[in-house]
């Protein structure tokens, strides 16, 4: 026990002494062989020498984190291959380069920028004294042109004005008096406010030169005047008949009815053969028309600046030829009685013909292309003509009197429809602006606008035979129903659809029952729809081309009337 106490105190003195010297460790060994590290030696000192220099831009790969500096330090050397003048981007602060805080604030430079430039003297930078004009400084009192009071300005400015009116009267009293017009004292002298009145002039005798040519002006004038009345093209009015007679013997007139022409029954039937055709126009036929209530005659309007009537109950020859449009015929509407037609061509002329005798009543034009033609339906107005022209606006005549009773003006695009409704009280329009529009006869102010985002161009509109509704050709290949009551709204219940009308104005028809919607198509068919069930009821291949029209007979149930663009018109049973 005393012997081990022994040894403890021993190794404390050991410890606590100062002197005494570390405990020995051996040393470690390892069974890992020695690796030459050189070489990564000098990698690490590479690229810590490397973090201190600016990055080479045609480098494309970093092997460290560069820091804030390195990205943004300025190039030195070559130019930078991406940047035009040679500066880094990181450098540029403004479009023409680096720009750097001077001591000076830019309002401060601004000020005495524009003081030198105005006065002549401005502040030395270091702020002790001024440079410049000395004289000036002092005449200011060291003003800057910022700091000027505004009674100074206004004294200066009276000056100023002064100096330069006596300068301008010096300058009048040294220069001659200028003859010649070419000089630029002649102009400063003779120069005009373009607000100014014209001067008086007194009109001395003149040399019969002179009035051998004002008579020669006012004479072309005169003519030019008498052209621009009429406005469109001008082209000589003819007819051709092509009976055997004109009256027969009786006395009574090829337009008449005959007496026995009456309805068979009030039922319609879908038409599925071709009965006869016409083929006497040389190009396509824009549209046909059955005569009023018996539809015993058909009129056409062609391309080819021609309009034919045609007889349907006889014979089904072509019976007289109109020939007064100088360009193709676009739009035709006969009378109530059937006894006058008007017609409508691309030679900006509207013509109102007798059906009878061909020949031309009167001539109306705006000098604008008339879309669409359509006398008023009451018996009593049938006077009045309306017009829908390509200058955007609906036109009204009086056709006694030939002068333009109204205008009618809001739509934004070319007119294409004029349908009457309400007992004719009213009437709806459609136009390239992809609207309808509701007017009050005779009042220039629309009553009803009716514009969605989803509504296409409507170059077609027809009434069904009660009334109610309205069938509109939408060039999205559909045929949309508005109600023709104080709202006028789509009916979305009712919608006709499957042909291909995109780009056609193809007209829209009912039958005379109103349970059959018809219309042609762009690929030369007739569509028959029936009203309830909106489901296609039969297709008929019309024409080759376009079928542009489509007519139901007023009085024979099944019998339908088709013209297109390859110049035929179809009657079909």
């Amino acid at each position: 026990m005393d012997l081990i106490q022994s040894y403890e105190e021993e190794d404390e003195a050991v410890a606590s002494s100062p002197e005494s010297s570390p405990p020995r460790m051996l040393k470690a060994k390892s069974s890992a062989p020695e690796v030459d590290d050189t070489a990564l030696a000098l990698t690490v000192a590479n690229v810590n020498q490397s973090k201190s220099k600016p990055i080479d831009p045609t480098q494309h790969v970093v092997f460290y984190n560069p820091t804030h500096d390195q990205l943004w330090a300025p190039m030195f050397g070559p130019a930078h291959p991406y940047a035009k003048d040679g500066i880094a981007q990181g450098m540029r602060n403004h479009k023409l380069g680096s720009v750097e805080d001077a001591s000076i604030g830019s309002f401060g430079f601004e000020e005495q920028y524009h003081t030198f430039h105005k006065c002549g003297y401005a502040a030395d930078p270091s702020g002790m004294n001024y440079v410049g004009d000395v004289e000036a400084f002092k005449k200011n009192d060291g003003l800057s042109v910022f700091n000027i009071p505004q009674s100074e300005q206004k004294r200066r400015k009276i000056e100023r004005s002064k100096e330069e009116r006596e300068g301008e009267e010096k300058k009048e009293e040294i220069e001659p008096e200028a003859e010649n017009p070419e000089t630029e004292a002649w102009l400063r002298k003779n120069r005009k406010s373009p607000w100014s009145r014209k001067k008086e002039v007194v009109q001395g005798e003149l040399t019969e030169e002179q009035k051998k040519y004002a008579e020669d002006h006012a004479k072309k004038k005169e003519e030019k005047g008498q052209q621009g009345e009429t406005k469109g093209e001008h082209y000589a009015d003819k007819s051709t008949f092509h009976g055997k007679e004109e009256k027969d013997y009786q006395g009574r007139s090829w337009i008449e009815a005959p007496k026995d022409a009456k309805a068979n029954n009030d039922h319609c039937y879908i038409p599925k053969r071709l009965v006869h055709t016409w083929s006497g126009h040389t190009k396509g036929v824009s549209a046909i028309r059955f005569f009023p209530k018996q539809g015993h005659l058909l009129l056409s309007a062609g391309m080819d600046c021609k309009v034919k009537i045609w007889d349907v109950y006889n014979s089904g020859k072509c019976m007289r030829t109109y020939m007064g449009h100088a360009k193709a015929v676009r739009d035709i509407c006969f009378s109530n009685d059937g006894s006058k037609f008007l017609t409508a061509g691309y030679d900006k002329n509207i013509k109102y013909w007798d059906t009878e005798t061909g020949q031309v009543i009167s001539t109306f034009s705006t000098g604008k292309i008339p879309y669409v033609v359509k006398l008023n339906p009451d018996d009593d107005k049938q006077n009045i003509l309306l017009a829908g022209m390509s200058d955007k606006k609906i036109v009204q005549w009086d056709i006694n009197t030939g002068e333009v009773t109204q205008e009618y003006d809001q739509h934004l695009g070319a007119v294409n429809t004029i349908t009457f409704v309400d007992n004719n009280r009213r009437f709806v329009t459609s136009s390239d602006d992809k609207s309808l529009r509701v007017w009050e006869f005779g009042i220039p102010v629309v009553i009803k606008y009716i514009s969605e985002p989803h509504m296409h161009s409507m170059p077609s509109i027809s009434v069904h035979p009660n009334g109610n509704w309205l069938a509109a050709q939408s060039l999205d290949n559909q045929i949309l129903i508005y109600s023709t009551r104080e709202r006028f709204q789509l009916n979305k219940k009712k919608r006709f659809a499957g042909h291909i009308v995109a780009g056609y104005a193809c007209q829209v028809n009912f039958s005379p029952d109103g349970r059959f919607v018809m219309s042609g198509d762009g690929e030369g068919k007739c569509w028959f729809w029936d009203w309830k069930s909106c489901k296609v009821f039969r297709t008929l291949k019309c024409h080759n081309g376009v079928c542009i029209g489509a007519e139901w007979h007023p009085l024979e149930q099944s019998k339908v009337a088709t013209c297109g663009w390859d110049g035929l018109i179809k009657y079909w049973d």
